[in-house]
């Protein structure tokens, strides 16, 4: 039998919006299981959270200090789940003691605190991972592969957004964000929520990073002090050229994550909404819809196939997909063998704040920018 790791969550009560999540994400596999955690400042909460997920009680604390303190011998890695602005103090106390650590994106918000947290990671030898959990999804995986093998061609173009309608004074949603989100710093918090996974998506497809960015960001919300739309234009050094797309005002639209790989060969297309389809545009005219019953396919490993193919996976799966290869990279770490394909680091984590950041001096100046 696999051993299952043992893992402790702080923050992501159940007030959170990714706590619930990871919970199930990580417990979906067999590989992990949630076995204590410092949930929440707020009491109630943090009990709550515990019986939710069948944390023991002797096993949840009030505070982050004895919870290292009691609990550092006793897990194999721990989830950052506290807000963006707190990461940085969590990170940096659990690194001390070299516990292994898995973080919600983003990492951190600024450059500073990521210049901080890699002389400290070097020189206690630890484990540190983010998760970007649209990587996780089965044909996404498959698409990267197929980019690998030359199937598209050369890559001229990419084209991806993401809309969605949380801010929109017009929407009837119920979503209120929170408190901290409604205060932008130099890297504006959509960047960090929505903009990042752009990011992260076309380096992971393609693995190429580009080398001058031009931005523009503005308001269309009720809150008005806070940058809620975003363009940018990306230039790469092998001709490539890409454009992103983010916002939180587009009435109706609740996930419209949506990539477009455009290659001398053909064109791919994946909507999140419609995450077990692949669509690919030949020169001949012909469409080709992928699923993960296509056999060849890297989707079509049994690993993304909890069930057959006409019985769609989503959020959830994809989340647990990158459970799965964290559990392997961490036992690879144990063993000095190289990091999973699959997972992110803070390398990752420090070459999308460089874009944020050469993306934020662009918006400022109007100007294209080095990254």
């Amino acid at each position: 039998m696999q051993k299952i790791l043992k893992l402790g969550f702080v923050g992501g009560g159940i007030n959170s919006t990714i706590g619930q999540t990871h919970y199930i994400a990580s417990q979906l596999d067999g590989k992990w299981k949630l076995v204590s955690g410092f949930f929440s400042r707020n009491i109630k909460i943090n009990i709550n959270t515990a019986l939710s997920m069948n944390v023991d009680k002797s096993r949840v604390y009030t505070n982050l200090n004895s919870f290292i303190e009691k609990e550092k011998d006793r897990l194999d890695a721990v989830v950052v789940l506290s807000p963006t602005p707190n990461h940085f103090l969590v990170l940096k106390k659990l690194i001390k003691k070299k516990i292994p650590v898995i973080c919600e994106k983003p990492l951190v918000d600024n450059f500073n605190q990521i210049k901080l947290l890699k002389k400290l990671l070097i020189k206690k030898k630890s484990f540190l991972r983010v998760t970007y959990n649209y990587t996780g999804y089965p044909m996404l995986r498959a698409l990267k592969e197929l980019i690998k093998k030359g199937k598209l061609g050369k890559i001229n173009q990419l084209n991806f957004e993401m809309p969605q309608d949380a801010f929109s004074k017009y929407t009837l949603s119920n979503i209120k964000p929170k408190f901290w989100r409604l205060k932008d710093k130099i890297i504006p918090n959509i960047c960090n929520d929505l903009g990042s996974h752009l990011y992260n998506l076309s380096s992971f497809l393609t693995s190429n990073y580009p080398n001058k960015v031009m931005s523009n960001f503005f308001n269309q919300s009720k809150y008005k002090k806070l940058v809620d739309n975003a363009y940018f234009w990306l230039k790469y050094k092998n001709g490539q050229e890409a454009s992103f797309w983010i916002s939180k005002t587009s009435i109706g639209i609740r996930n419209g994550l949506m990539v477009r790989v455009f290659g001398q060969k053909g064109t791919a297309i994946w909507h999140q909404m419609k995450p077990e389809e692949l669509r690919i545009y030949k020169l001949d005219g012909r469409e080709i819809i992928f699923d993960r019953g296509n056999k060849g396919l890297l989707a079509a490993k049994k690993r993304y196939n909890r069930y057959k193919p006409g019985h769609p996976a989503g959020f959830i799966e994809a989340f647990a997909n990158l459970y799965s290869d964290l559990a392997v990279d961490l036992k690879n770490h144990r063993k000095k063998n190289k990091k999973n394909n699959y997972t992110f680091d803070l390398e990752d984590s420090e070459k999308n704040i460089k874009f944020f950041v050469a993306s934020s001096k662009s918006n400022l100046f109007g100007l294209w920018t080095k990254i």
